[in-house]
């Protein structure tokens, strides 16, 4: 990693269903700053923005919650139409607290299924993109075609972390550069030699790009970061690991064994 690196919001304006995602970013990194995305730059996409124009968004109206989503909107006080798409995107339901389930989607653990109404229009939810890392590798594709550049790319969201207050970035789409770097065998200050330290980059750059993103009405759906000194390649994807292996998804199974083995998205 670099000494220093510049990061730049990049304000494409309202992004809406049907967009051209990789024309809005381009056009908005040539008003920037930055002039433009250079080789070995890496551009910063929240999650919102591109899950709308790919055309995920759901409008309530058109839903009906199961027996399922009512039960669990009743035990969570949670609106029986969202807890319904939250069903739908989660493979696993394992708890809740008011307002909220907590899931498990795609190896990770994350409320409501990332299922977001803030900065939806009004009636309508917007679940994560379906395929964050292909969506990760169409949009770098896109700018080498349209710029000729070597750029990465990080699809982004904001979550919570346990018994702490606050969101912070963490990313959940990657094309280009490797989003976890693995630390074992280099030396600590005092000469130990690290066996398992691993760096979330991706996380680190989400949660920087994050704070110009903001969470409100900023208009900043996308940030470009320069001067990482991050290689960029042909690495993909977003490294998880089994529940069993987490410390906190680990204690809880310790505590109840049986939590992951119930049929279905029940609790």
């Amino acid at each position: 990693m670099s000494e220093w690196f510049c990061v730049y919001a990049l304000h494409t304006g309202l992004i809406s269903e049907g967009d051209d995602i990789a024309a809005a970013v381009l056009a908005a990194a040539d008003a920037a700053p930055c002039a433009g995305v250079a080789d070995g730059d890496i551009v910063l996409v929240a999650e919102s923005a591109l899950a709308t124009a790919e055309g995920r968004a759901v409008r309530l109206d058109d839903v009906v919650p199961s027996e399922e989503a009512l039960r669990l909107a009743d035990r969570h006080a949670i609106e029986p139409r969202i807890a319904e798409v939250v069903l739908r995107e989660s493979d696993r339901v394992v708890g809740g607290i008011p307002g909220y389930l907590l899931t498990l989607k795609n190896g990770t653990l994350l409320p409501n299924a990332g299922v977001d109404h803030s900065n939806a229009p009004e009636g309508m939810v917007v679940p994560l993109p379906a395929d964050p890392n292909g969506s990760a590798a169409r949009l770098r594709t896109a700018i080498r075609e349209r710029r000729g550049v070597n750029a990465g790319v990080l699809i982004i969201d904001s979550r919570t972390h346990a018994m702490r207050l606050g969101c912070s970035g963490v990313a959940i789409g990657c094309a280009g550069l490797r989003a976890v770097v693995d630390e074992a065998g280099r030396s600590d200050l005092f000469g130990r030699k690290l066996e398992v330290t691993k760096r979330a980059v991706g996380d680190c750059l989400a949660s920087a790009a994050e704070l110009l993103m903001g969470e409100a009405d900023e208009c900043v759906p996308a940030v470009l970061v320069r001067g990482t000194g991050i290689e960029m390649g042909e690495e993909a994807g977003i490294p998880t690991i089994e529940a069993s292996a987490c410390l906190f998804m680990g204690a809880a199974l310790h505590a109840d064994p049986s939590a992951f083995d119930r049929e279905g998205k029940t609790e």
